[in-house]
């Protein structure tokens, strides 16, 4: 069949609040001590693996996580096509809407309006990653790839490689440092192996919120009573 592989991670942990609920930059964020962890988990597990091509969003979580599954020595390519979904301000969403649009935002076959975060639409998330997923398969010079990559954006990619068709299925989990695994053959149909593998943490036991779920509770910090 002439099968190649698509090793698809996300990045691993970083912390987009600080201690009082308040947004960071996004594009600047670095891995946790638990995300470098959780990465060198994922390296571990992935250490038989030869990677002809390390592909990255060029942000510094996707960099940092990349480096360390692959070994510094890794010449991360930076594809900002890749990049994550982009939120709104989240000073923009009214407040008795914040919570449904944390938490809805990933929830069923999303609509191509549909906005994260009161920012970039699931069409133009398409729009980009397809296209950039193309590119990746129009090139026959690779053989296995590590793409670290975002919840969104895996998401995107992950939908396409199930039904074949321009569609955003939300319910897939993505956990920091995930493990995916996507063989395509040279006719361009897929078959998918494996989703959202967490070698630091196996059998699932870090609990059973989304990551969508634990962002929405860093962001609204529980109040102290009255």
């Amino acid at each position: 069949m002439g099968r190649r592989r698509i090793y698809l991670l996300r990045h691993a942990e970083v912390a987009y609040f600080d201690g009082h609920g308040r947004p960071l930059p996004p594009d600047d964020v670095p891995l946790t001590a638990r995300g470098r962890a959780q990465a060198e988990a994922a390296a571990a597990a992935l250490r038989p693996v030869r990677f002809d091509r390390v592909l990255s969003s060029g942000l510094r979580r996707t960099v940092e996580t990349a480096r360390l599954v692959a070994g510094p020595r890794a010449d991360a390519e930076g594809w900002p096509e890749l990049r994550e979904v982009e939120p709104g301000r989240l000073a923009d969403i009214p407040e008795d809407e914040l919570e449904a649009a944390f938490l809805g935002v990933f929830r069923g076959v999303a609509a191509g309006e549909r906005r994260f975060l009161g920012g970039e639409s699931v069409d133009a998330l398409l729009d980009r990653v397809l296209e950039a997923l193309a590119r990746l398969l129009a090139d026959p010079a690779w053989d296995t790839v590590l793409a670290v990559l975002h919840g969104g954006v895996n998401r995107a990619i992950l939908s396409f490689a199930l039904t074949g068709r321009r569609q955003f299925l939300g319910a897939f989990e993505q956990a920091p440092a995930c493990i995916n695994v996507l063989d395509v053959d040279r006719a361009g149909e897929f078959v998918v192996r494996a989703v959202n593998v967490t070698p630091w943490d196996p059998a699932y036991l870090a609990g059973r919120v989304t990551t969508m779920e634990e962002l929405w509770s860093q962001y609204r910090p529980p109040r102290p009573p009255p």
